[in-house]
């Protein structure tokens, strides 16, 4: 079928509305202004609205917001509070010490408490008052290169009003091509033109492969009395139970504005256990009896799923070519030793647009004009904080005593360590065969009450997750033999337990007896775990149709 699009030329475009995206399109507005030029930029973001996939812990360090908006507290920033003090914890299976020591990446005092969907939402307005043209409901599905099929010239848009087979219903609309003499990509983790753009362009010659963390999260409601009330931490990082020291994870809890607690854990995807489930992983933490007791009478009102790329410096791809750059977590940008990547994120928005700002007065935007923007982030104290992280993953990733060995000495030789460019494993390469590996202790569903411990069923519910179900499937499934004659066998497909929307599931056809995988896209959290995990590289997540998925308010 031979479809026409309409072509939307801009300036400069940014791909994600991220806070990353956001404030690019910002502070480029901004240096439009100083310096008296008229720009055309626009932004366009996957989710229904600015905020609506956005989701995170979170913990906010404002040095980037301070560059961007000093007078940003009489703007509406919506703070959910400001760190008081911070505690760190290690869990046994029925008991939890305080750690002493806590690291000094780690030092939240004084930072802010954010939802990060309130706060892209928020960072949205400002960008729109700024004459920003922002899209949400826009997914970007294609890069558009130039005659020479290298130079970024573009993204089109998703078709929308398509049936299952692909085919256009009474209400298609054809995508657009938004063309820009800038293209910045910001997509988040894993983002699906990111791969396009890495295969073409060798984003990641000559880089350790990135890896990621799945991180689970729960905004409760408590009640008016609550742990909060008379302690005086209210920022808690614990590890520990239920993965122990291997593999890496570990949970977080976080007072929120009205009476509200933001929980979450994190597993990183290098686990080896194929029989390991984070969603399972992330009720155990809940139940754990300290968590517990700090979440007493509390009721879940939000729930989200994301993965975070925390492989740091060495797995950063090249940030400009001819045409495009790469910004935040697209590009891999995250504080991993401070479990903070907002801030980065944000700073390597603000750097590309100053260098958008010389390349369009120059009228050259290519690779060595927008290589102002990796000299400046390098240099920046964004820059500074991925160099002492470094090694900070790989170090992680040891096990047993090994681990506090090469994490001890990367904290006493500013990021160091043992040994210096240390290598990453990709994560789908990890799992042994199922028959090496005990299953975890379950977790008893008669403990799920439906109120503060859930299923994840409920979780998919209380994310307002939403996808029309005649549509093109997103989420490809290469070769279903593949899964039920070699991947069953092998791992006990692992799809069916890592997805922690229950995507996945393995049923035996009714007339054959056969094992058959069976799919609930409409499940979908847009974390992109089964791209990063499987073992086959079997699945490849797509964006579905635009303005479908989660519908964030409050993580």
């Amino acid at each position: 079928m031979s479809v026409e699009h309409e072509e939307m030329p801009f300036d400069v475009l940014f791909v994600g509305g991220g806070p990353a995206c956001l404030a690019g399109a910002i502070r480029l507005m901004q240096l439009a202004r100083e310096n008296h030029m008229e720009l055309e930029i626009a932004l366009i973001e996957k989710g229904a609205e600015i905020g609506a996939h956005a989701v995170s812990g979170a913990i906010l360090n404002p040095a980037a917001l301070r560059e961007l908006m000093p007078d940003y507290a009489d703007r509406g920033y919506p703070m959910e509070g400001v760190v008081r003090g911070d505690a760190f914890y290690f869990l046994t299976p029925d008991r939890h010490y305080r750690i002493p020591f806590v690291p000094k990446q780690m030092h939240n005092t004084g930072h802010h408490i954010i939802s990060l969907s309130r706060f892209t939402r928020w960072l949205g307005a400002v960008a729109e008052e700024m004459g920003v043209n922002v899209f949400p409901g826009f997914t970007g599905m294609e890069v558009l290169y130039g005659p020479d099929g290298r130079r970024i010239a573009g993204v089109r848009t998703g078709d929308k009003g398509m049936d299952k087979d692909g085919k256009p219903k009474t209400n298609f609309e054809p995508g657009i091509d938004l063309t820009a003499r800038v293209v910045v990509f910001g997509e988040g983790a894993r983002g699906s033109l990111m791969k396009d753009l890495a295969a073409r362009l060798g984003l990641f010659a000559g880089r350790e492969p990135q890896v990621f963390e799945t991180g689970i999260k729960e905004v409760i409601q408590l009640p008016e009395e609550n742990f909060f009330k008379a302690s005086p931490i209210n920022d808690i990082h614990l590890m520990g139970y239920p993965l122990g020291m291997d593999p890496p994870g570990g949970g977080f809890i976080y007072e929120m504005d009205g009476n509200r607690a933001a929980v979450g854990y994190l597993t990183a995807l290098c686990y080896e256990n194929p029989h390991l489930d984070p969603y399972e992983e992330f009720l155990k933490f809940k139940q754990h009896p300290f968590v517990a007791d700090i979440l007493k009478g509390g009721k879940v009102v939000e729930q989200g799923a994301r993965t975070v790329s925390t492989g740091g410096l060495f797995s950063m791809p090249r940030l400009a070519v001819d045409g495009g750059m790469f910004i935040g977590g697209a590009a891999g940008m995250h504080n991993t030793p401070a479990l903070k990547g907002i801030h980065v994120a944000m700073k390597s928005g603000m750097l590309a647009a100053e260098a958008c700002l010389t390349a369009l007065r120059q009228d050259r935007c290519d690779a060595e004009t927008l290589g102002a923007y990796p000299r400046g982030f390098q240099e920046s104290w964004a820059g500074r904080e991925m160099i002492e992280g470094r090694n900070f993953a790989q170090g992680l990733a040891k096990k047993g005593i090994l681990k506090l060995i090469y994490l001890g000495s990367q904290y006493l030789s500013g990021g160091r360590g043992v040994r210096d460019f240390m290598p990453l494993e990709e994560d789908f390469r990890t799992l042994v065969p199922a028959g090496k590996a005990v299953p975890p202790e379950r977790v008893d569903p008669r403990t799920l009450d439906g109120i503060l411990h859930i299923d994840k069923l409920t979780g998919v519910y209380l994310s307002k997750t939403l996808h029309r179900e005649d549509q093109p499937p997103h989420l490809i499934v290469h070769d279903r033999d593949l899964c039920v004659r070699v991947c069953y066998p092998t791992y006990g497909s692992p799809c069916t337990r890592f997805c922690p929307g229950n995507v996945y599931e393995m049923a035996s056809d009714e007339k054959t007896g056969r094992m058959q995988l069976k799919l609930n896209p409409s499940n979908c959290f847009h974390c992109k775990t089964c791209d990063i995990k499987d073992p086959y590289e079997n699945i490849t997540w797509t964006c579905p149709e635009g303005g479908e998925g989660p519908g964030y308010t409050l993580v």
